[in-house]
């Protein structure tokens, strides 16, 4: 965040935040759909190798869970990406109100100067 000396520059950062803060409901919707998708995956490769190997069932596990590990890896990156989005709306709200406060002093400030 730049420095805010005068309105017009409160007026503008606050503009910025509120575009910025719009995208977040449809940001993380996007990523949970794609968590739920990648997640989805992953249960569908480690049952299939799970029912498709033989051996005792430990064996079997331990295939299924090298066969469905790239599957794994991509739910938890979409994992991931889901808390970097969200950490970032909780940003530009802890912004926001930072913001709001400086508008209030600017205000007071221009108001107890001229």
């Amino acid at each position: 965040m730049t420095r805010i000396l005068t309105p017009d520059m409160v007026i503008q950062e606050l503009q910025r935040l509120i575009s910025e803060s719009a995208k977040a409901p449809n940001a993380i919707y996007d990523a949970e759909c794609k968590l739920a998708d990648c997640e989805f995956e992953y249960d569908r490769v480690y049952n299939l190798s799970l029912l498709n190997s033989e051996g005792a069932v430990a064996v079997r596990e331990a295939i299924a869970k090298l066969d469905a590990a790239e599957a794994r890896l991509a739910a938890d990156l979409a994992k991931a990406e889901l808390n970097r989005i969200r950490n970032k709306t909780k940003q530009l709200t802890d912004a926001g109100m930072l913001t709001a406060t400086m508008a209030k002093q600017v205000e007071l400030t221009y108001k107890h100067g001229n």
